[in-house]
């Protein structure tokens, strides 16, 4: 869903949005959550992240934890789709460890700057970030062995190529964990129309059933939504954004 715009001007947008929130003194404040429904989970510092440096520790853009809800196991190779100022690969690279390999994509130079300035000032070598857009992932087929997300997908103008491109780089058998805004039901036509809409994580975002069957249409299994405060999916309001952690994995051949 695309609305009258373009996905050129869409993905002009969302640059232009998170550009402007990746200088160093920027902050948790600066959260693209833009409803107080989604905002209530989003730019929360993760446990995991508690002894680093506050400026990165606090500056997350995400909207849930989906580092701690992929259980990394050492050696694994990570894939974090639109890493952002990299918080959420710094963790995952200490979880890994050095037989393990994390892989940042953003299509954001401001970010990519910052993501890379944080892990070389904490000396982390099995890390790296890479430019591309997650509809065309700068990966190679099959490498994957758990792929993250946080608040990125919805920002996409065209959810089936991320979804085709997420199975792709998953290896047989290799699992995904993402943190991202849906709806149940369809939102109302006043939050889609928003000031920022696209790139505050609210516009683009699928409803729950959408979010499922579009994994399943790309061969995931074993998909499971659930809202990423503990909620049941009965307690959420219909119709208004929510913060949810997606898992999912690749059939083994």
């Amino acid at each position: 869903m695309t609305d009258s715009k373009s996905a050129e001007s869409i993905r002009r947008e969302v640059r232009e949005y998170y550009a402007s929130r990746s200088p160093a003194e920027a902050s948790a404040e600066d959260c693209g959550c833009a409803t107080p429904s989604a905002a209530a989970s989003c730019c929360q510092p993760k446990g995991s992240a508690a002894d680093l440096p506050g400026d990165i520790a606090e500056f997350s853009l995400g909207c849930a934890d989906p580092v701690a809800a992929a259980a990394l196991q050492p050696g694994e190779t990570v894939l974090d789709l639109g890493s952002g100022g990299g918080l959420d690969c710094i963790v995952a690279a200490r979880q890994v460890g050095q037989t393990g390999r994390v892989i940042g994509v953003d299509m954001t130079e401001e970010m990519l700057s910052r993501a890379r300035g944080n892990s070389e000032r904490l000396g982390l070598t099995n890390v790296e970030f890479r430019k591309g857009l997650i509809e065309e992932m700068p990966v190679e087929q099959g490498s994957v062995d758990v792929l993250i997300s946080n608040c990125v997908v919805n920002l996409s103008p065209d959810k089936p190529a991320v979804f085709r491109e997420i199975t792709r780089v998953l290896r047989p058998g290799g699992r995904l964990s993402i943190g991202d805004i849906v709806t149940l039901g369809e939102m109302p036509a006043d939050l889609r129309t928003m000031k920022d809409s696209w790139a505050a994580c609210v516009a683009g975002a699928l409803t729950a059933d959408e979010y499922v069957e579009g994994l399943h249409q790309a061969g995931l299994a074993e998909i499971a939504l659930t809202p990423a405060d503990g909620r049941s999916l009965a307690e959420i309001p219909a119709g208004l954004p929510f913060s949810a952690i997606i898992r999912a994995r690749k059939p083994p051949d």
